[in-house]
């Protein structure tokens, strides 16, 4: 009764209104359209983000190959289901170096795609004209210092013949032969790039152990079969105003302090068949400091090269003792550096050849001494005179 009198009470469609408000939705038809759009949109982000499917859903056909053994029969390629799926003829003994185009067609759209099959074999020719690797740096003639791992011999076995470059040594003992070392490389690696890349492979190059990353240009210069040697810095006359770098020896330091600074030098980088003088016209005329420096190399199975610059230097006779491979230059290539004072010293160096039977000749890594040396080096032969490594040079000056 309380009931029916409350709804006599309540003005017409009062009540009716009241209770449409109840039940009304919180949100709107076009909200609710635009949460819908927003959660589809989401979840193809999403799926374009972190599916790995580069087709998108397109229909594809999925095809296993696998090597060929010549001795089996190729089998027949099956269909894949809901594709058709055709090759194009091939002879039946295919060898690695044919190729084959297989069409795929796919079953619903009527799209072809053709694809090659290669199986080409790699190129025999072009991998025989790439430069053979030189010795490897062998673990054995290597030995722990407090600077790093510095060469020794061991086995029998020495630096000089580990990792002197190869030459035909039996033509070179019947004919007269030079040898160039371009020095002064290691610091500044486009000069010594274009030394590397330029100059023909008997060229020897010498390093100074300095630059940032001596080991690398080292092993680039081995891998285009050029032989290489360390220079170590030495006292000059007018040192310290004329200064070769950190490390240098010098002549007021006591034997195992030159020593000590020569394995620092020697642990730069490996690979090398000998040691040089860098500069150092007064240490090398002092028997006393430099005694122990050629005997400690003569010991670890390195050769000597003198670079000439000092005449009265005491390396000749020193190595000599030591029954240690030895070799001076006879002269500076380019000491005037034209290219016409650079050609005239070339063939000053091929009279030497002629006349003794070997000359050597030392250079820097100038842009005019490369190209002339490398203009020179083409001729060379025909003129009768063999350009060889200098370990070769080496050897044959010991035989004679």
């Amino acid at each position: 009764m309380a009931e029916t009198a409350h709804d006599l009470s309540t003005p017409l469609g009062q009540e009716t209104l009241r209770r449409k408000r109840r039940f009304r939705l919180p949100f709107t038809g076009l909200q609710a359209l635009a949460v819908l759009m927003g959660l589809f949109l989401a979840t193809f982000a999403g799926f374009a983000l972190f599916s790995d499917n580069p087709l998108g859903g397109e229909p594809m056909t999925r095809i296993a190959i696998r090597p060929l053994n010549p001795a089996e029969e190729k089998p027949a390629m099956a269909p894949a289901a809901g594709s058709e799926m055709s090759a194009k003829p091939a002879p039946k003994q295919a060898t690695p170096s044919e190729q084959k185009t297989v069409t795929i067609i796919d079953g619903s759209s009527g799209t072809r795609h053709d694809v090659t099959i290669s199986g080409e074999a790699p190129d025999k020719t072009a991998a025989d004209a790439a430069p053979t690797m030189m010795a490897a740096i062998d673990q054995r003639l290597l030995e722990k210092s407090r600077y790093g791992m510095i060469p020794i011999a061991a086995d029998g076995l020495k630096p000089f013949t580990a990792y002197a470059a190869e030459a035909d040594r039996a033509k070179a003992a019947k004919m007269p032969v030079v040898a160039i070392v371009v020095g002064g490389l290691g610091v500044g690696a486009a000069k010594t790039a274009d030394a590397i890349m330029k100059l023909p492979a008997a060229v020897t190059l010498a390093f100074t152990p300095y630059g940032s990353d001596p080991t690398k240009l080292a092993e680039r210069a081995r891998a285009q079969r050029h032989e290489i040697l360390l220079q170590i810095p030495m006292e000059p006359f007018d040192y310290p105003d004329n200064d070769p770098g950190p490390q240098t020896l010098l002549t007021t330091l006591a034997p195992e302090q030159n020593l000590d600074r020569l394995y620092w030098h020697l642990s730069r980088f490996q690979g090398y068949a000998g040691i040089a003088n860098f500069m150092g016209a007064r240490f090398t005329v002092t028997d006393a400091v430099m005694q122990p420096i050629v005997r400690e190399a003569a010991k670890r199975g390195l050769g000597y090269f003198d670079d000439g610059s000092a005449p009265r230097s005491v390396a000749p006779s020193l190595a000599a003792a030591q029954a240690m491979p030895f070799a001076k230059a006879d002269l500076a290539v380019d000491a005037v550096p034209t290219a016409v004072e650079i050609d005239r010293a070339l063939s000053k160096l091929e009279a030497m050849a002629k006349e003794r039977g070997i000359a050597v000749g030392i250079a820097s890594a100038l842009p005019v001494s490369i190209e002339r040396i490398s203009v020179w080096t083409r001729a060379l032969e025909s003129h009768g005179i063999m350009l060889v490594p200098l370990t070769t040079a080496m050897l044959k000056s010991k035989s004679s």
